[in-house]
Formats: C-alpha cells, sequence, structure tokens
C-alpha cells in the first residue's frame, strides 16, 4: 500500500506490475512499457519524427517518460525499466506419479498458485488493423498472429511470449483481462479453485487457446474485468521471424471446460466495459494502472 494506492507484485518478484488507485470512476489509467537506455532518446525522435504529441505525465505519477495517447485514446507512457518479458519458453511441469501413489494432493494440502510475472494485457480497440499498424510503428512491437479483423496478437522483439499485447475489436478502448503466467496446468486449476472458495467463481476455463497455444483460466475480477491464470504459452525467440501465409486462422479458443458461450467482446454484464468506461451497477470507485515493462524495439 502506498496511501490511496495497492501495488500489484508476484511472488518473489520485486517489479511493480501495476498499480490500483482510488478514483471518481473506474477506467484503465494507462500502460506503460520499458524500454533499454540506449533506445530511449531514439523512440523520443521516433514520436517527434511521427508528430505524435507528447503529454505531461497524469497526476499523482512521477515520471520522467514519454507519455502519448495511442489512436483509441488510451494513454501511454514509455520509460527505461529493466527488461522484464522472458529470455526463453517459461518452464511448464507436466508430471504424472507413479503406479500406486497418489498425485494429486488432498483439497485441505493443496499449495497456493502464484502466478511468476504478468504475461499480457488485452485491451480493447475500435480498429484493429489501425492499432496492429500503430503499434508497429511507434512501439516496434510486430504480430504474432491474429484472426480477420477481431483480434490480433503482438510480441517483441528481444525474446518475448507469442504476445505482450493483444488487442481486440470493440466499440471503443478498454481492459479485458490481464494474463497471469503460472507453471502448469494443476497451477491453474488451483488458482481457480482457490478464487472460487474467496467468492470469486465467475469466469470460464478450462481451456487452450488456439493463437498462443496457452491453457487458461479466466476469472473475474471485481472491476468487471478478467485476470487469466495462463501456462505454456509459445514463445518467439529472438531471431524467429513467423511465417507470414497471408491466411487468418479464425478459431481462437478450444474450450474444454464450462461456460462455452462466453466471448470476449459482446453485449455488456454488470461490471463489464462498454466502450471507454465501465458498465457497473456497484458503483465502486477504481482505476486500474497496468505496467508492463517489455523491451521494445527502436527501428
Amino acid at each position: 500500500m502506498r496511501g490511496n494506492r495497492l501495488d500489484v507484485h508476484t511472488h518473489g518478484h520485486n517489479h511493480r506490475w501495476g498499480t490500483i488507485v482510488e478514483g471518481s470512476r473506474k477506467r484503465l489509467s494507462h500502460l506503460s512499457f520499458g524500454v533499454f537506455e540506449d533506445d530511449f532518446p531514439r523512440f523520443k525522435e521516433r514520436l517527434n519524427n511521427l508528430r505524435v504529441p507528447l503529454l505531461e505525465a497524469p497526476p499523482g505519477f512521477e515520471s520522467n517518460g514519454l507519455w502519448f495517447h495511442s489512436p483509441d485514446g488510451l494513454l501511454m507512457e514509455l520509460r527505461v525499466a529493466d527488461k522484464t518479458s522472458p529470455n526463453e519458453k517459461s518452464s511448464f511441469m507436466m508430471a504424472s506419479a507413479p503406479a500406486g501413489t497418489q498425485s494429486s494432493p488432498n483439497r485441505s494440502q493443496a499449495p497456493r498458485t502464484n502466478p511468476r510475472r504478468l504475461a499480457h494485457v488485452l485491451v480493447f480497440t475500435a480498429d484493429v488493423a489501425a492499432s496492429i499498424a500503430f503499434y508497429e510503428r511507434v512501439l516496434g512491437l510486430r504480430l504474432s498472429d491474429r484472426s480477420n479483423d477481431g483480434i490480433a496478437f503482438m510480441h517483441g522483439i528481444h525474446g518475448s511470449d507469442h504476445h505482450l499485447l493483444a488487442l481486440a475489436k470493440a466499440q471503443g478502448p478498454g481492459l479485458h483481462h490481464l494474463s497471469w503466467d503460472v507453471g502448469s496446468i494443476n497451477d491453474i486449476g488451483l488458482g481457480a479453485m482457490h478464487m472460487a472458495d474467496k467468492g470469486y467463481a465467475a469466469g470460464w476455463g478450462l481451456g487452450r487457446h488456439v493463437l498462443g497455444s496457452n491453457y487458461f483460466h479466466y476469472v473475474r475480477d471485481p472491476w468487471g474485468s478478467y485476470s487469466e491464470y495462463s501456462a505454456d504459452i509459445d514463445y518467439i525467440p529472438v531471431k524467429l521471424r513467423l511465417a507470414r501465409s497471408g491466411q487468418s486462422r479464425t478459431r481462437f479458443i478450444l474450450s474444454v471446460g464450462t461456460d462455452t458461450t462466453q466471448r470476449l467482446c459482446g453485449e455488456p454484464r454488470d461490471g463489464e466495459l462498454v466502450g471507454g468506461s465501465f458498465h457497473d451497477s456497484r458503483n465502486e470507485s477504481t482505476i486500474i494502472s497496468t505496467i508492463l515493462n517489455t523491451s521494445l524495439n527502436c527501428l
């Protein structure tokens, strides 16, 4: 806690992945991306060359970074930071016990699931194609996969999960989910069970995505968006360039769990995002600020 702010960390990791701040209404405040120190002047020059207006940091946030808006009006920051995206594919365990041995622990002895890091963020955009062009041109991200104009996945070139940023078509900007990396399918199940025991049973999973290949379970959070337990996502090494077939893969989720009718975008329920704000009957007041420090490319 820092005054009226709640910082978000993961177990055993010093990095601050996000901040929850009290506010008059709920919204995604901004996304912050980390860049290498020697790339920072070139990013500033690029923003100037592209005539992207620079802004002051929002009130209450001390920063020497570069602030600007995405085409959808989402506030963004570029700042010097250590690389927090993985340098290799994250470890994944699929162990089986020998015959005559109980593999699963009793419920009372089940360990707590501790996410290792923030893996990616999925935000809404009114124009997926325009957003792809913006993040490629301004931040140097690369397109990993897309499904027509409905959804796209982007990665960094310095070693990255299949996506660190995902874009889903909607009427306006907003946050769909934050994805938290864990080490096994068992961790996903235990995490979902623990959240349900605490009263957060709404969501869907267990399943496996086609684009990215990660196993998942989504839990609806108090602000109407979602947190995802994610394991075994595809990894794109530094020098790999994806083959471009010119064909879009249209299937996004291979669901093997419950609530198979859940969609990324659809009619809002109480607490879900509608355009650039929350539709919420509970009148809670929270602002979510997500910090996603990953190395970007300066062309």
